[in-house]
């Protein structure tokens, strides 16, 4: 295994795996970055349903980019938990855990002796994080979640989009990333309490409560008005203007998030007679005039080339950005300085290369996160965690692979 040190604030704790494609791997992923000893388990011959999600794959290997991504500093075990003797194994490595997480259908670890009411009297220190697509009660707590299907469901889609246009889904799978975000905090919450009370708990997230959670002005623009707020494509609901605008050579994205600023704005590229007009006067005025806020300074925004606004924009401190393509994106001199890319060794690759990965955005400034573990290739950890954590010899190991548990 290994021969990094674990550190960061979570090293010392032990996390137990039972999680697949994305939300759950999200959340045992960032448990790791922080210094947790995350074990994984993945049914032999298969594993983790993301290793199929593919092309692409990691260049010269057999690894796919998708599963590469949220399974670093974990530690691989091929166990089938279907059979009875999986499952003791599985008990046994949960008694010396501190965290478990799963993201099965609702009830399905019960059949398998591995549910939270299974596990809560033998391990009362036991933390258990379960995440599904609707939660553990209601009326839709039995339905499998998938992203786009929570999108759809959450509202978010009703809110993307342009407003002529069909409903729009996020481009990145959010509903299984926030579900997996919220499961971190909520195990970081419970690990607190542990400290002061000695008890596990359970952890129930559903992904279509997390995705409500995050509906944020917009949910809340609902709940004040009673109306279901518009698409608007590319512009703020309460912000005029704050959108993306065409320029001479491409688009840029405009955010004047207040009054002054927008004062600021007008002075500065020769547009003072509209502060004159009341329609322009104040916020509240050009969300109400939005259509005419945006045809007349598109034309205004056309006289020149993105670089030249960025440039003139920045040095006024008003909000900007280019539309970057994920090629600008990693090339960009500030994802550069912050080390948003870093690379690893990988077991699928020659001695002398690395695979490149997105790194943790959490920055601490004593308790850092590390790299220890690249993501694994399929039961990479198998022997070496059963060997240490089970005292299981070659023998036995043997004897349980001839009959498919491992």
């Amino acid at each position: 295994m290994s021969g990094i040190a674990a550190t960061g604030p979570l090293r010392g704790i032990r996390v137990f795996d039972l999680t697949r494609v994305l939300a759950g791997p999200t959340c045992t992923q960032m448990l790791g970055d922080l210094g947790a000893e995350v074990i994984k388990i993945e049914r032999p011959g298969v594993g983790d349903d993301t290793r199929g999600f593919a092309p692409p794959f990691i260049p010269g290997t057999q690894e796919s980019a998708y599963f590469v991504g949220v399974n670093r500093n974990k530690k691989s075990v091929a166990l089938d938990i279907a059979k009875p003797e999986g499952q003791a194994i599985a008990r046994r490595l949960v008694a010396d855990c501190d965290i478990l997480v799963e993201n099965f259908k609702v009830g399905a670890l019960a059949k398998y002796g591995l549910g939270y009411d299974d596990l809560k009297t033998a391990f009362p220190r036991l933390i258990y994080c379960s995440i599904t697509g609707f939660g553990q009660t209601g009326p839709y707590a039995p339905r499998p979640g998938y992203d786009s299907l929570i999108q759809a469901m959450g509202g978010v889609m009703s809110l993307t989009g342009e407003p002529d246009g069909l409903p729009q889904k996020v481009g990145v799978p959010v509903a299984d990333l926030f579900a997996g975000l919220y499961g971190c905090i909520g195990i970081l919450a419970a690990l607190r309490e542990r400290d002061a009370s000695g008890r596990g708990q359970a952890i129930d997230i559903g992904m279509l409560d997390a995705h409500i959670a995050w509906l944020a002005n917009q949910g809340m623009n609902y709940l004040a008005t009673g109306e279901d707020p518009p698409r608007l494509g590319n512009q703020h609901p309460n912000i005029v203007p704050y959108q993306v605008f065409p320029t001479a050579d491409g688009h840029i994205v405009l955010s004047i998030g207040n009054d002054a600023t927008f004062v600021r704005f007008c002075k500065s590229f020769g547009l003072e007679h509209l502060l004159e007009d009341a329609r322009f006067a104040t916020n509240a005025k050009r969300v109400e005039n939005r259509t005419l806020v945006t045809d007349t300074l598109t034309p205004v925004l056309r006289q020149h080339p993105t670089a030249w606004w960025v440039a003139k924009l920045e040095a006024l401190k008003i909000g900007c950005g280019p539309i970057n393509r994920l090629s600008d994106v990693f090339a960009d001199p500030q994802v550069i300085a912050r080390e948003m890319v870093f690379a690893m060794k990988h077991k699928a690759l020659p001695e002398d290369e690395r695979v490149r990965l997105i790194a943790n955005p959490v920055r601490l400034s004593e308790s850092k996160v590390n790299y220890r573990e690249p993501p694994p290739v399929l039961g990479e950890h198998t022997d070496a965690v059963l060997g240490e954590r089970l005292g299981l010899d070659e023998g036995a190991l043997a004897a349980l692979r001839e009959k498919g548990i491992l």
